[in-house]
């Protein structure tokens, strides 16, 4: 294997700023994006159902764990965002600006904060960063219909159309939480948007699954956690353990699906999803830079940004997203394929200390919950 970061993410070093600041989102006043899905519809006339008893049992599983977005989460909960974002910096870093070194803030806009600053940064942190949830959501919702459409077994077919309800659904809910109870959207990071374009207009089946089910949902799937754990208001808190009990499920169809198939590949077909995986990964870490509240903030996007990069909460969190991503790539054989080409980039990427977490086939089952369960904490 011999792709460079440059041939592959179109710069050498991973941390460049300058070329990670030039990828711009330029429709961002547009209400419709196309994109060219070059797979072919895949009918199959095997209707044995249960051939593969994995995905039969998430399968069953997920007919019995839909909830309803509009009657399950308590949405009278009044939601003040300036309160919850000092309740949760309170809770988490030690109060507003927690956590931030002064001595090398003490010559960046950072150091003239006042509390307004702080709370409206915290604001427009949390609209961005569920706006890219949200867009990440309708990406899991295409994709997933991509998978019933192109996948060539029965049993896989069923279990994707269980996930098309369930990212409708979650579309729904973050929408309407960002409607209802924050202030205002983000559109789409750009970084993100190319990822869901590449993966949308690969021809290969298995690369839908790769790209959706094992790194974008896979990272969700952490941020989630990561996100659950630390905020202080119980809507929120609610609606994503509603949404990781069925993001658990999906990333589990994805390991266990291309378990099977990665296994048959030759060491080149395995190459080329190492490197999809590898290009994927870097996006995501990018998107979560936040450019575009730095930019709403009037702040020099590329004077700051280096201070946001080494900010301690920033560098777990960001390490964090790659919790469920690592494990699943051994599983599937990726990292460790074709003399450990993966393994090298995710060290590169300060990642691999995640490889031996388990892996969501096996731990799925912790997220799922009876509705009664789940409805019950309301």
């Amino acid at each position: 294997m011999s792709a460079s970061n440059e041939e592959l993410i179109g710069r050498a070093d991973l941390n460049d700023l300058e070329a990670i600041l030039s990828v711009t989102n330029t429709d961002v006043d547009e209400a419709i994006h196309a994109v060219t899905d070059n797979a072919d519809a895949i009918f199959t006339w095997d209707y044995e159902k249960g051939r593969r008893p994995a995905l039969n049992r998430l399968y069953e599983k997920a007919k019995t764990s839909q909830w309803n977005g509009e009657t399950d989460l308590p949405w009278g909960t009044e939601v003040d965002q300036e309160a919850v974002v000092m309740a949760n910096a309170a809770a988490n870093m030690g109060g507003l600006g927690g956590g931030v070194d002064e001595s090398i803030i003490a010559d960046s806009p950072f150091a003239k904060w006042t509390e307004k600053e702080w709370i409206r940064v915290g604001v427009e942190s949390q609209n961005w960063t569920l706006s890219q949830f949200m867009h990440g959501e309708q990406g899991a919702l295409i994709c997933t219909a991509k998978i019933v459409e192109t996948v060539p077994w029965i049993d896989a077919k069923y279990y994707a159309s269980t996930q098309v309800m369930d990212e409708a659904r979650h579309v729904e809910v973050f929408a309407r939480y960002l409607d209802d109870k924050l202030s205002g959207h983000y559109p789409i990071n750009a970084h993100l948007k190319l990822l869901l374009d590449d993966i949308v207009n690969d021809s290969r089946w298995d690369m839908t699954y790769l790209g959706m089910q094992i790194m974008v949902e896979g990272l969700a799937l952490a941020a989630f956690g990561f996100i659950h754990q630390l905020t202080t208001e119980p809507l929120l808190k609610q609606l994503l353990r509603y949404v990781m009990s069925d993001e658990a499920r999906h990333v589990a169809f994805g390991v266990l699906s291309l378990k099977e198939y990665y296994a048959e590949l030759t060491d080149a077909e395995l190459a080329e999803r190492q490197e999809f995986a590898f290009e994927a990964a870097v996006r995501m870490r990018d998107r979560f830079l936040q450019q575009e509240v730095w930019e709403r903030m009037g702040l020099d996007v590329k004077a700051v940004l280096p201070l946001v990069m080494h900010a301690p909460q920033r560098q777990i969190f960001q390490s964090m997203l790659f919790s469920k991503i690592v494990p699943n790539c051994k599983k599937l054989g990726l990292l460790d394929a074709n003399g450990g080409w993966l393994r090298s980039r995710f060290t590169d990427l300060g990642v691999i200390g995640f490889e031996d977490n388990p892996d969501t086939g096996e731990e799925y089952s912790m997220f799922q919950l009876a509705a009664g369960e789940v409805a019950g904490t309301a």
